[in-house]
């Protein structure tokens, strides 16, 4: 254990054994899983301590620790406490999508900053699935104004391989910095990183315009069906009816039937119930207000499989142009 190549671990490690194992274990259990990791594999590669190593760790222990009096407090925690305090949950998520924006580092940085039609000039010359990790790292604003200047047809493939992808080590953006840091410049992220995924594509397309967006799962549905159908599902649920016109609720209640309806009306709010009953006939009303009092329990995914189909036929009306929609499985009895 050479003096001139005790770094800061060794030196933590160092004090810790000196300390003892009852008071190194109170410090132990205020640190990270990967600090005390990283601690003990150097602790385990400690025999001896020599005299003088000892007196100088406890003698830089005690410099660091009046050069550093004051509080120690973890800020980020404490930030995040408080935003969860405020008292409008609406305003809580705002503030926490905001802040953690603000404090996480995010890959390819400069692109964000860059004119969408400029990113798309680069990127159409990459592989879709690069495009895919490259967009996954923006905003959904940016990402969906990139993609509708992409050539049409690697646009479904790029939402696609985003929808598919989850998490990418941070070699990979690594890879891809490196490869594009001739044209743009980029600053990276040091984690692995949650970047794509359904919700990424749903946050995407629910914002691009001129209904590219149902062009996009046209084309996907020919790649993979159930991927999607597992988009839509997430771009428009049952619940969503409650924020439609009179007339366009009146034009998807026209298409389906009471029996289909009352099921589907089973685990739904009451906001949303009186809002489709105040849209149909007062008889038409009535009766299902009683078949929905007198109908047993049933299957939440029976129910959740009518509302889908609800949906279904929302989202084809929106596709023949008669109505804008807003975008905003268990098997246990209901």
């Amino acid at each position: 254990m050479a003096k001139d190549k005790l770094t800061g671990v060794k030196k933590a490690a160092a004090l810790l054994l000196c300390l003892g194992e009852d008071a190194a274990s109170k410090v132990i259990n205020q640190l990270s899983d990967d600090d005390i990791h990283l601690l003990t594999r150097t602790m385990a590669e400690i025999n001896h301590i020599p005299q003088d190593f000892k007196e100088m760790v406890f003698e830089d222990f005690e410099r660091s620790r009046e050069e550093h009096a004051g509080v120690v407090v973890k800020g980020q925690e404490f930030a995040k406490a408080t935003i969860a305090n405020v008292a409008n949950q609406d305003r809580v998520k705002n503030l926490m999508h905001r802040f953690i924006s603000g404090t996480e580092s995010r890959p390819l940085e400069t692109i964000a900053g860059m004119q969408p039609v400029m990113v798309a000039g680069f990127l159409e010359r990459e592989h879709p699935q690069t495009v895919a990790l490259v967009l996954s790292t923006q905003t959904p604003d940016h990402a969906s104004a990139i993609i509708s200047y992409l050539p049409e047809e690697v646009q479904a493939d790029v939402v696609y391989r985003i929808a598919t992808t989850e998490k990418v080590a941070p070699e990979v953006i690594k890879r891809i910095e490196d490869a594009l840091y001739g044209e743009v410049g980029t600053v990276g992220g040091a984690e692995r990183r949650e970047l794509g995924g359904i919700n990424k594509v749903v946050e995407i397309l629910d914002r691009m315009e001129d209904n590219l967006d149902g062009d996009i799962l046209d084309a996907m549905e020919e790649m993979d069906p159930d991927m999607a159908e597992e988009i839509r599902k997430h771009m428009f649920t049952f619940e969503d009816l409650n924020a439609l016109d009179g007339r366009s609720l009146q034009m998807i209640l026209r298409e389906v039937n009471n029996d289909s309806l009352t099921l589907a009306l089973k685990t739904a709010p009451d906001e949303l119930k009186e809002k489709i009953f105040a849209n149909m006939s007062t008889r038409a009303a009535d009766m299902i207000r009683d078949d929905l009092e007198a109908m047993g329990p049933v299957r939440l995914s029976e129910v959740e499989a009518m509302q889908h189909t609800i949906v279904k036929i929302a989202m084809k009306l929106e596709e023949e142009g008669k109505l804008v929609l807003g975008k905003g499985g268990a098997d246990e009895l209901v």
